[in-house]
């Protein structure tokens, strides 16, 4: 039944359709034996427009270059993980489009970013992508150095130089500030202040997560064949469950799933999993939903799915296995987590380009970047997350893992394979949507009200930084 028919038929307002007569996320949650505290249970959709959104986003390169120049030196960006930095003197370097950053642990508790250039003649002090441990920030070229604090320490020759006046020639820095484990950097001294800029609602809700006691078990990077936008629209909505990952469908309640904004600059997305797919209602049992979820999962189901018995829901059973095999495998303590934060998938988005997957069953950071000099490809990347051991010891973050091109997601050591599986589905529609967006004659996207909010949600912030 259309949305204009049901708005006729029932009086709904736009946005306030949902799939007819099956339960919605909240009513799922509510059954949970181990109840979902009231963050988890609350709601925040807004209805945003039904306009068309113009495709020159996607495939103009003029609208790419507008962007690295409003929308990524605007904007608090995810840089790295605390844990990639833990003593003094350790740096990542994180890499934009054509700017470059030494994240670097200055003191135990002070990290900063500072443009990664000689300010001699630009050459690069750290190459791109990369990581260590050092004192100074050393010039390969001419050998101008920094000390840790940007300070200049040498300037080779500085004889030659006395027009260089050395507390002039520190190295310049952006803006750093830390949340939940993670080091977020942001190029625009006037812009507000990270925890202004995401709001109150998203603030409480990393803190329940405890995000900064995990660490990263897999980092996987590919070069993706799509705009960055496209990239990470295809991780928005469950709406595509259905025919690209038909797989999961059984266990995934996917045209159920809550959608919710919040301000600017942040989403949210709740898909409950245990539960059967609207769309194959009738087709499948209880003991079918456990199984494909069994046999998708043996590291946490076992090898051979157990039956259930009389009015057992594949659901609790699902939440339950999950609790046990997840305190075995993390040697952390979980009986106070719901349910719902334990199985369901919960995604925020994080404007311009993460997405937070706190949950316990799909403990995931998602970051996309445009790939420099082309606006049909992005770096995307996952960083898997475990819960740090009880007894506190934190084991070191992974190496990234970096895929060609042509390589299956599956091929990536630590990705589970039917997770990379899925990746892969999504790639191909990638490398479609791109080429099909080229060839189109129609001028735009036609989004739904609800299931593709966060897609609108998010292309209106990028208009925000575009149209300055």
């Amino acid at each position: 039944m259309s949305e204009q028919v049901l708005k006729k038929e029932m009086g709904l307002a736009p946005g306030e359709a949902r799939y007819p007569g099956e339960p919605s996320t909240q009513d799922i949650i509510a059954r949970d034996r181990v109840p979902a505290p009231d963050w988890v249970r609350s709601e925040s959709y807004e209805f945003l427009g039904d306009e068309d959104v113009s495709i020159d986003r996607y495939i103009d390169p003029a609208f790419a270059a507008v962007e690295f120049d409003k929308l990524w030196t605007r904007t608090w960006q995810f840089a790295c993980r605390e844990e990639h930095i833990p003593e003094v003197g350790d740096y990542y370097v994180y890499d934009i489009g054509r700017r470059s950053f030494i994240i670097a642990r200055v003191a135990q508790d002070e990290v900063r970013a500072y443009y990664n250039a000689c300010l001699h003649r630009g050459t690069m002090l750290r190459a791109p992508g990369t990581d260590g441990c050092a004192q100074e920030f050393k010039c390969s070229f001419h050998g101008w150095s920094w000390n840790l604090d940007g300070s200049l320490k040498q300037a080779l020759c500085d004889w030659d130089f006395p027009h260089v006046k050395a507390e002039e020639y520190s190295l310049p820095r952006a803006r750093v500030e830390l949340l939940a484990g993670f080091v977020f950097i942001n190029m625009d001294h006037d812009a507000p202040s990270l925890a202004d800029y995401l709001g109150p609602e998203f603030m409480a809700q990393i803190s329940q997560w405890g995000l900064e006691d995990r660490y990263t078990y897999c980092h996987v990077s590919k070069t993706l064949p799509a705009n960055w936008k496209l990239s990470m629209a295809a991780f928005m909505e469950a709406y595509h469950v259905l025919d690209t990952h038909p797989q999961v469908a059984v266990s995934n309640a996917d045209a159920n799933s809550q959608y919710d904004v919040y301000g600017e600059h942040v989403d949210r997305f709740i898909s409950t999993l245990g539960v059967l797919s609207p769309h194959l209602k009738g087709k499948y049992t209880e003991q079918d939903v456990f199984n494909q979820f069994t046999l998708g999962d043996s590291s946490v189901a076992g090898d051979a799915p157990r039956q259930l018995k009389e009015g057992e829901t594949a659901r609790q059973c699902m939440a339950d296995m999950i609790r046990q095999a997840f305190e075995t495998q993390s040697n952390t303590d979980l009986s106070k987590v719901s349910d719902s934060e334990l199985l369901d998938c919960f995604s925020y988005t994080l404007f311009p380009n993460t997405f937070l997957f706190p949950g316990i069953s799909l403990p995931m950071v998602y970051r996309f970047r445009p790939a420099p000099g082309d606006h049909r490809k992005t770096i995307y990347e996952v960083f898997f997350l475990r819960p740090v051991p009880k007894d506190g010891s934190r084991p070191d973050p992974a190496e990234p893992v970096y895929l060609r091109d042509d390589q299956s997601f599956t091929e990536a050591q630590g990705m589970d394979p039917g997770f990379g599986a899925i990746l892969d589905q999504d790639t191909e529609n990638l490398i479609l949507q791109q080429a099909g967006l080229e060839a189109s004659a129609k001028p735009g996207i036609t989004l739904g009200n609800y299931q593709e909010i966060r897609v609108r949600h998010f292309e209106r912030a990028v208009d925000k930084y575009v149209s300055g």
